[in-house]
Protein backbone atom coordinates (compact mmCIF):
# COMPACT_ATOMS: atom_id res chain seq x y z
CA UNK A 1 0.00 0.00 0.00
CA UNK A 2 2.90 2.32 1.09
CA UNK A 3 4.37 1.90 -2.27
CA UNK A 4 0.86 2.38 -4.02
CA UNK A 5 0.93 5.69 -2.13
CA UNK A 6 4.57 6.91 -3.26
CA UNK A 7 3.98 5.95 -6.73
CA UNK A 8 0.65 7.82 -6.83
CA UNK A 9 2.19 11.07 -5.24
CA UNK A 10 5.39 11.07 -7.67
CA UNK A 11 3.68 10.80 -10.69
CA UNK A 12 0.98 13.64 -9.69
CA UNK A 13 4.59 15.52 -8.33
CA UNK A 14 5.67 15.05 -11.98
CA UNK A 15 1.94 16.11 -13.41
CA UNK A 16 2.32 19.31 -11.69
CA UNK A 17 6.16 20.14 -12.50
CA UNK A 18 5.69 19.22 -16.11
CA UNK A 19 4.21 23.02 -17.10
CA UNK A 20 7.03 24.59 -15.59
CA UNK A 21 9.74 22.68 -17.75
CA UNK A 22 7.59 23.49 -20.73
CA UNK A 23 8.24 27.19 -20.39
CA UNK A 24 8.28 29.37 -23.83
CA UNK A 25 8.61 32.49 -23.60
CA UNK A 26 8.89 35.18 -26.39
CA UNK A 27 11.76 38.25 -25.77
CA UNK A 28 13.20 40.93 -28.56
CA UNK A 29 16.49 41.14 -28.59
CA UNK A 30 18.50 43.57 -30.72
CA UNK A 31 19.00 42.55 -34.42
CA UNK A 32 22.51 44.71 -34.71
CA UNK A 33 24.43 43.18 -31.62
CA UNK A 34 23.90 39.70 -32.95
CA UNK A 35 24.47 40.69 -36.22
CA UNK A 36 28.10 42.55 -35.02
CA UNK A 37 28.76 39.39 -31.88
CA UNK A 38 32.07 37.55 -32.46
CA UNK A 39 29.29 34.52 -32.70
CA UNK A 40 28.93 35.97 -36.44
CA UNK A 41 32.33 37.20 -37.14
CA UNK A 42 33.21 34.70 -40.57
CA UNK A 43 29.85 33.20 -40.50
CA UNK A 44 27.66 35.95 -42.23
CA UNK A 45 28.02 35.95 -45.98
CA UNK A 46 28.58 40.14 -46.54
CA UNK A 47 28.13 39.74 -50.34
CA UNK A 48 24.63 38.26 -49.34
CA UNK A 49 22.67 42.18 -47.69
CA UNK A 50 20.26 42.20 -45.16
CA UNK A 51 17.84 44.23 -44.24
CA UNK A 52 15.20 44.03 -42.06
CA UNK A 53 11.47 45.63 -41.69
CA UNK A 54 11.00 48.33 -43.57
CA UNK A 55 14.69 49.26 -43.93
CA UNK A 56 15.75 51.17 -47.12
CA UNK A 57 16.78 49.24 -50.13
CA UNK A 58 18.56 49.83 -53.54
CA UNK A 59 15.92 48.68 -56.63
CA UNK A 60 15.38 45.50 -57.21
CA UNK A 61 16.22 43.86 -60.45
CA UNK A 62 15.00 40.69 -59.56
CA UNK A 63 12.60 38.87 -57.25
CA UNK A 64 13.16 35.33 -56.53
CA UNK A 65 10.14 35.38 -53.65
CA UNK A 66 9.62 35.05 -50.10
CA UNK A 67 11.68 31.96 -48.33
CA UNK A 68 10.99 30.99 -44.35
CA UNK A 69 13.14 29.81 -42.17
CA UNK A 70 12.62 28.13 -38.51
CA UNK A 71 15.71 27.45 -36.17
CA UNK A 72 15.96 25.33 -32.92
CA UNK A 73 18.89 25.15 -30.57
CA UNK A 74 19.91 23.49 -27.75
CA UNK A 75 18.91 26.31 -24.74
CA UNK A 76 20.36 24.15 -21.78
CA UNK A 77 22.82 25.58 -19.63
CA UNK A 78 22.65 28.76 -21.60
CA UNK A 79 21.23 32.20 -20.84
CA UNK A 80 17.53 33.01 -23.16
CA UNK A 81 19.50 35.84 -24.59
CA UNK A 82 22.88 33.91 -25.61
CA UNK A 83 20.74 30.85 -27.08
CA UNK A 84 18.42 33.44 -29.13
CA UNK A 85 21.63 35.32 -30.41
CA UNK A 86 22.95 31.78 -31.58
CA UNK A 87 19.47 30.80 -33.07
CA UNK A 88 19.16 34.07 -34.97
CA UNK A 89 22.28 33.60 -36.41
CA UNK A 90 21.66 30.37 -37.80
CA UNK A 91 18.17 31.78 -39.24
CA UNK A 92 20.00 34.52 -40.68
CA UNK A 93 22.89 32.42 -42.18
CA UNK A 94 19.67 29.86 -43.25
CA UNK A 95 18.32 32.58 -45.88
CA UNK A 96 21.43 33.90 -47.15
CA UNK A 97 22.09 30.73 -47.86
CA UNK A 98 18.75 30.60 -49.85
CA UNK A 99 19.54 33.80 -51.44
CA UNK A 100 23.10 32.38 -52.46
CA UNK A 101 21.57 29.42 -53.80
CA UNK A 102 18.55 31.14 -56.13
CA UNK A 103 20.94 33.30 -57.48
CA UNK A 104 19.98 36.62 -55.06
CA UNK A 105 22.49 39.00 -53.63
CA UNK A 106 20.18 40.44 -50.76
CA UNK A 107 17.27 39.48 -48.37
CA UNK A 108 14.91 42.36 -48.13
CA UNK A 109 11.54 42.65 -45.41
CA UNK A 110 13.01 40.29 -43.14
CA UNK A 111 10.80 39.72 -40.24
CA UNK A 112 10.22 37.43 -37.13
CA UNK A 113 7.74 35.19 -37.88
CA UNK A 114 7.82 32.96 -34.84
CA UNK A 115 4.70 30.74 -34.31
CA UNK A 116 3.30 32.18 -37.57
CA UNK A 117 2.83 35.95 -35.86
CA UNK A 118 4.50 38.45 -38.24
CA UNK A 119 5.90 41.12 -36.26
CA UNK A 120 8.22 43.53 -38.06
CA UNK A 121 11.17 45.82 -36.98
CA UNK A 122 14.13 47.21 -38.25
CA UNK A 123 16.07 46.85 -34.69
CA UNK A 124 14.40 43.33 -32.79
CA UNK A 125 13.76 39.98 -33.47
CA UNK A 126 11.50 37.87 -31.73
CA UNK A 127 13.09 34.94 -29.98
CA UNK A 128 11.35 31.74 -28.32
CA UNK A 129 12.92 30.51 -25.12
CA UNK A 130 12.07 27.46 -23.36
CA UNK A 131 13.96 25.70 -20.35
CA UNK A 132 15.63 23.13 -23.24
CA UNK A 133 15.38 24.39 -26.24
CA UNK A 134 14.86 28.86 -28.27
CA UNK A 135 13.79 29.62 -31.71
CA UNK A 136 13.68 31.76 -34.00
CA UNK A 137 11.32 31.58 -37.25
CA UNK A 138 12.20 34.47 -39.70
CA UNK A 139 10.85 35.18 -43.60
CA UNK A 140 12.02 37.41 -45.97
CA UNK A 141 12.16 38.08 -49.95
CA UNK A 142 15.34 36.58 -51.56
CA UNK A 143 16.11 39.19 -54.75
CA UNK A 144 18.62 41.13 -56.59
CA UNK A 145 18.90 44.53 -56.07
CA UNK A 146 21.19 46.92 -58.00
CA UNK A 147 23.69 49.43 -57.34
CA UNK A 148 25.19 50.04 -53.92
Amino acid sequence: MKMLRNAVLTAIACAVALPAAARDEQNLYAIGQALKSPAAQGKLDLGIRLFFGRQRHPNLTKDFGEWRTSKKTNAFAKSDPQACEWVFLSAVIALQERARKEGGNAVINIVSNYKNIVTSSESEYVCGAGALIAGVALKGRVVNLGGR
